[in-house]
């Protein structure tokens, strides 16, 4: 399996609620890379000001907690998009945004956790 799919497939078992805090998406984040056995680095500075939420092998991962305006984050993504140290982009937010499929030449996968959060019974 490459690392895309391993990635992937780790932030897919993410159950972090509408309440959960950003700080603690990004622990669940980084807790889920582990467990799969994957070298995830929290807030790596690919360049002056630009740093960017996990870095797992070659691949950036940014964590919204709250919708990102599509505007910001698409600048945010080609900052990001223009590190040599990465060759692909993935967002994770509550809720999906509309991300072109690549960005400065590199992928880019949109991880919403409205997605994962499933039914909720009482």
């Amino acid at each position: 399996m490459e690392e895309r799919e391993r990635v992937l497939e780790a932030l897919g078992r993410i159950r972090c609620g509408p309440a959960c805090a950003e700080e603690q998406l990004h622990e669940q984040v980084i807790c889920a890379l582990t467990q799969a056995g994957l070298d995830a680095q929290h807030e790596v500075r690919l360049a002056p000001r630009c740093r960017i939420d996990v870095l797992c092998g070659q691949i950036g991962i940014e964590i919204k907690k709250s919708r990102p305006q599509r505007a910001a984050l698409m600048r945010q993504l080609a900052r990001y998009a223009a590190c040599p140290q990465v060759r692909e982009l993935v967002v994770v937010a509550p809720h999906g945004v509309d991300l072109p499929a690549q960005l400065g030449g590199k992928r880019v996968t949109m991880v919403g956790l409205e997605r994962l959060w499933g039914i909720c019974l009482p």
